[in-house]
């Protein structure tokens, strides 16, 4: 048989192509003569840029940055010359896993990492642009990063602006002279604008460190700078679905950075040409860390198993944790818990093998 495997990450444990990689050797265990594809998937999270690098043929490359804080840091994007093609992960720069818990307040963090980044692959002659978005430390609307980029922010006293928190202050912004890509896709299935209850600040901001007594601040700054910029270019970008991805970064990607906005997983469909892979399969496999309600409906592994009922070809979800009490979306779903396992933290302390004894499992049990 074709088999292919397109998993998602175990987060915490597993990345796509580790969790592949286990799936593809328990299968292999037991059915050694099929023919297997391995396709790590991302929808714009950690490990974005190694899976839609590695499918557009690109090489990673390394630039000298800093993280959120400002530290030095060395940091991968992803490049391929022939076709001038960039992906680029932003929590390479200003991820929050980058910084010990509960150091920095992010009151001092910003996202001028990620312009360096950018630029980085602007210098190399990129002309497009993938970005992932996912995983942040800041909640600066970009600021930091439109400043690597060139951008000027004065205040009304004519003093540039050189911290996210001055930005109630905000009079007038200078755009640099030239863009960097001819298209920037941003992988994003957050919904959120970049104020208000359910915005960025007050919705992502207290997993980063923000109070409820700084909210005040935070909201001020940035609805500062979204009037600026809908006074000055007659575009309210801070309305945009998806304008609080990343601590408004999703905000600062589309009105500095000349982005739009793709759902992750329909991106990932797209570049992969997964529809022409899944018809060329006799089964496919799909698998991430938990299997759940939100699996079924549609992102990510749920939008595999979508894809294959559409083309009548059975798919297997397999899981760290199933926490679905039938199949969902699949033709069949086992999980690490409780299949093999009744605990969770075993099942991730040893997940790299017991992900390959379920699929060895599911191998066995399967009937063509």
């Amino acid at each position: 048989m074709r088999v292919l495997i397109v998993p998602d990450k175990f987060k915490g444990t597993l990345t796509a192509k580790q969790a592949a990689e286990a799936i593809a050797a328990g299968w292999r265990a037991a059915r050694p003569l099929d023919e297997l594809e391995l396709l790590p998937m991302s929808d714009g999270g950690d490990g974005y840029a190694e899976v839609f690098g590695s499918m557009l043929g690109a090489r990673q490359q390394m630039v000298q940055t800093v993280d959120a804080a400002h530290q030095p840091r060395a940091a991968s994007w992803w490049f391929s010359s022939e076709s001038k093609v960039a992906v680029v992960e932003t929590a390479q720069s200003n991820g929050l896993a980058l910084l010990p818990p509960g150091k920095f307040h992010p009151f001092q963090l910003d996202t001028w990492g990620v312009g360096e980044l950018l630029k980085d692959a602007a210098r190399q002659g990129a002309r497009t642009c993938y970005a992932g978005v996912g995983g942040s430390a800041t909640n600066d609307g970009g600021f930091g990063m439109a400043r690597a980029l060139g951008w000027k922010f004065i205040d009304h006293a004519g003093r540039e602006i050189a911290e996210w928190t001055k930005l109630e202050d905000l009079k007038t912004i200078h755009p640099p002279s030239r863009r960097l890509f001819d298209e920037v896709w941003v992988a994003n299935d957050v919904q959120n604008p970049l104020l208000g209850i359910q915005g960025a600040s007050r919705i992502y901001g207290p997993q980063k460190g923000l109070k409820q007594a700084d909210f005040a601040l935070a909201e001020a700054c940035l609805g500062g700078l979204a009037e600026v910029c809908r006074g000055q270019f007659g575009i309210d970008y801070a309305a945009i679905p998806g304008a609080g991805a990343a601590g408004g970064l999703g905000f600062g990607m589309v009105a500095f950075a000349g982005g739009k906005f793709r759902p992750g997983f329909e991106l990932f469909a797209e570049v992969a040409h997964l529809d022409g892979r899944i018809g060329k399969a006799d089964l496919v496999i799909s698998a991430e860390g938990a299997i759940d309600e939100q699996t079924a409906m549609g992102k990510g592994v749920g939008g595999v198993a979508v894809l294959c009922a559409k083309q009548a070809k059975p798919c297997f979800g397999l899981a760290g944790a199933l926490l679905l009490k039938e199949a969902g979306p699949f033709t069949k779903s086992l999980g690490i818990y409780p299949h093999l396992t009744e605990s969770t933290d075993r099942a991730k302390a040893e997940a790299s093998v017991l992900l390959a004894q379920l699929a060895e499992r599911a191998a066995r049990d399967f009937k063509p």
